[in-house]
Parts: structure tokens; C-alpha cells; sequence
């Protein structure tokens, strides 16, 4: 790797990066990433709760149809993850997520004129495409192209900025939904990823790759003994990011409404609602601070199991406002871990050699079952009770400790 690649990675190893290198340096990345992060989360992943039920009474569609469509964007993006994770391996970032911001303003400029049900959802395969390209598996294929089996400190720093994503999207969305309708968020938002996203992603994003760079000279360190990324080893991370993907997709989407059924009223739960975020952003920054020396492995089984803790805290003390609030802590607080670990554990366990393409086949399964769990916690809450959804997703929960635990680390 050139001089300056070589000195930001010791740098960010001995927990040191100095400002130039956001500026110079590979760790340009992160602060680039961090914008683009929020706007394609904000623009995309964030806006349905808010513009959906608006599309539904304007065309005269009922919500579930509507909101039918936003899973179907998910279903795509999990179905082209892989290959977007090997195109980032091969052609890098500022290539790929260039073409994702401006399919993802293509399809948010599509929306608002598709009057016709089959042409909503094609739009929204279209917006699949944008966000397999734009949201977090991609930025992580990304840094790991960049920084090597050394960036797990500009994962961590990029969760960070994404983590503000709701508490910028949804008053912004809001704001603008009562000054120009959501047709003309849509198109303004469309205009942010193709005139803000795209130029970051194509101008700012560093070309560097960590792997090509390194110098092949006879005294160098030996790499890192790491698992190979196939057979039970891939099988049971796959499977632990799977699981826990249900839990923060269903309970986004039902949570605060299953409080609202237990008595809480309606300004309480949007208080409740709102310590979900900076709770996941503290988890991060303690995480950031203090959690370099610590395996992701560990920080995942941790995080895990506070949120069981959460399920049966409820579970046995019922719902409340004390016990809804202390549930949004902890529930925020384990999920800006185990964002984080999304990008550290394949890391840390099967090295950074084609890392994009592995993100790429952990994000395919993660993405389907967050499409299908509003639709499932929706099933289970019409046929059974609240109680049996929660139990559902604590199920998952422990379904994704269990393969965590069963992992060991390289030797």
C-alpha cells in the first residue's frame, strides 16, 4: 500500500487518526459515508411509515397493498446483495454506490407518477436495486475494500453518523410533507441522491484498495489465521444475521403500537419511541471508545443477550411505561451493536479477502427476512395476541445467540 494508506491504518490500529486523514487519507471514507448514509436511509428506508398511508389514500389502495410494495424493495435488495457485494470486491465503491444513488433518485422520481399497482411496485424493485447499493452492507464492503482486516474502527465511526438517519428523516419528511405534499418530498429527495450522493460517492470516496496496495517483501507479518468462509462457519453467522434481522423489521413496524394496545397513552408512546435512537447511538460511541481490544464475537453474544433480558423483563413485569421505556434503551442500545458487528464479525472471523462479495451473500438473507417480518408480527398479532409476537421475536433473538455461541474464533 502507498505511504499514506499504510500510515492511516496504523494510525486507526493504535486507536490514533489524525484529521488530515478525513480529509486525505483513506478515513475521507467515513465522513463521506456518514452523509450518504443518512441521506439514502432517510430518503428510502425511513419515509414509507410517513408517505405510504399518503399514497394509499390518494389512489385509493389499501395499506397493506401499499406498504406491500416497500417489501418487495427489500425482497430485491436480498436477492442482488451478492452481486453487488462482488461488484464493490472488483470495480470498488465509488463506482457501485454511484450507480446505486442514482437508481435509488430514479426510482424515488418514478414513484411519484406510478399511478398504476403494477407499476408501483416495479418502482419499487427498482428502489430494491438503489438500496442493496446504498444502505449498510454495501458502505461495509466499501471501508472493508478500503481499510482491510482494519476496519472495524471505520465501520463502527460510520453506524455512528447512520444512526442519526430517523432523527434527521422523519421531522424533515415531516415538514416537508405539509409544505409540499409527498410527491414533492419524493422529487426533492430523488434530488438529493442525484445531485448530493452520487457526486460524494463518484468524487469523495477513496479508490484505494487495501489488499492490491500491500507490499509482498519477505519480512512481511503473516496474516491473521482465519476461518474460511464457506460450510458451518458461514452457515451460522448467515443464520445468527438472519435471525436477528426479524426482530428490529418486525418491531419497527408494530412496537409502538403493541404499547399503545396496553393502555400507554399516545404522546407517552412517541416518547418512548424517540429514546430508541440515541441509545443506539450511545451503544456505538461506548463501542467506538472502548471496544477496539474486544471481539466482535463477544460484543454480539453481549448485545444479544440484553435483549433477551428486554423480552422477559417484559414478559414478566407486563407492559408499562417504565418497563416500555427501559425495553426502547435496551432494545436501541443492543441494536447499535450488533449493527456494528454486521460488519466486524465476517471480518474478524474470515478476513478481508473478498469481503464485499461476502457481505454481499450475509446481506441476501438478512434482507428477505426483513422483508417478511412486518408481514409475519402482523399475522401472528391478528391470529394470537401482542404477548406471542414479542415471544416470536425474543425467539429469534435467542435463535441468533445460540449460533454466535456455537461459533469459535480463528485460532
Amino acid at each position: 500500500m502507498d505511504a499514506r494508506v499504510g500510515l492511516a491504518h496504523d494510525a486507526a490500529v493504535a486507536g490514533m487518526i489524525s484529521p488530515r486523514e478525513f480529509i486525505n487519507g483513506p478515513w475521507r471514507a467515513v465522513p463521506v459515508l456518514g452523509v450518504t448514509q443518512i441521506l439514502s436511509w432517510g430518503t428510502i428506508f425511513y419515509t414509507p411509515v410517513l408517505i405510504v398511508p399518503l399514497i394509499a389514500a390518494e389512489r385509493g389502495w389499501s395499506i397493506s397493498f401499499t406498504m406491500g410494495g416497500f417489501s418487495v424493495g427489500l425482497l430485491v435488495a436480498g436477492l442482488i446483495a451478492p452481486y453487488v457485494g462482488r461488484s464493490i470486491d472488483r470495480l470498488g465503491g465509488h463506482v457501485v454506490m454511484t450507480i446505486g444513488s442514482l437508481i435509488g433518485a430514479l426510482g424515488l422520481f418514478l414513484i411519484v407518477h406510478a399511478s398504476h399497482p403494477a407499476a408501483y411496485y416495479a418502482v419499487w424493485m427498482v428502489l430494491g436495486v438503489g438500496m442493496a447499493a446504498n444502505l449498510y452492507d454495501s458502505a461495509f464492503a466499501t471501508l472493508g475494500r478500503i481499510f482491510g482486516i482494519g476496519a472495524r474502527r471505520p465501520i463502527t465511526a460510520l453506524t455512528l453518523a447512520g444512526g442519526f438517519a430517523s432523527t434527521v428523516s422523519w421531522p424533515a419528511t415531516h415538514f416537508l410533507l405539509d409544505q409540499v405534499g409527498w410527491g414533492g418530498t419524493y422529487l426533492l429527495y430523488a434530488a438529493l441522491l442525484a445531485f448530493i450522493s452520487a457526486p460524494l460517492h463518484a468524487l469523495a470516496l477513496p479508490r484505494s484498495r487495501f489488499e492490491a496496495d500491500v507490499p509482498k517483501t519477505s519480512g512481511t507479518v503473516p496474516p491473521p489465521t482465519v476461518l474460511p468462509p464457506h460450510g458451518l462457519p458461514f452457515i451460522l453467522v448467515a443464520s445468527a444475521f438472519a435471525s436477528y434481522a426479524f426482530i428490529p423489521s418486525g418491531l419497527s413496524a408494530h412496537l409502538l403500537a403493541i404499547f399503545a394496545r396496553s393502555g400507554i397513552d399516545a404522546g407517552t408512546v412517541v416518547w418512548i419511541g424517540a429514546l430508541f435512537g440515541p441509545a443506539q447511538v450511545g451503544a456505538r460511541l461506548i463501542e467506538f471508545a472502548f471496544g477496539r481490544n474486544v471481539h466482535p464475537l463477544w460484543v454480539v453474544r453481549f448485545a444479544l443477550g440484553t435483549l433477551l433480558c428486554a423480552f422477559v423483563m417484559l414478559a414478566v413485569l407486563h407492559v408499562s411505561t417504565t418497563t416500555a421505556a427501559t425495553f426502547a434503551l435496551m432494545f436501541g442500545g443492543a441494536n447499535g451493536l450488533v449493527t456494528i458487528t454486521r460488519g466486524a464479525v465476517p471480518l474478524a472471523l474470515f478476513g478481508a479477502s473478498g469481503y464485499g462479495r461476502l457481505m454481499g451473500r450475509l446481506a441476501g438473507p438478512f434482507l428477505l427476512m426483513q422483508s417478511a417480518a412486518p408481514l409475519i408480527m402482523a399475522f401472528v398479532i391478528e391470529r394470537t395476541s401482542d404477548a406471542a409476537a414479542l415471544a416470536l421475536a425474543a425467539g429469534f433473538a435467542a435463535v441468533a445467540l445460540v449460533c454466535f455461541v456455537s461459533l469459535r474464533r480463528p485460532a
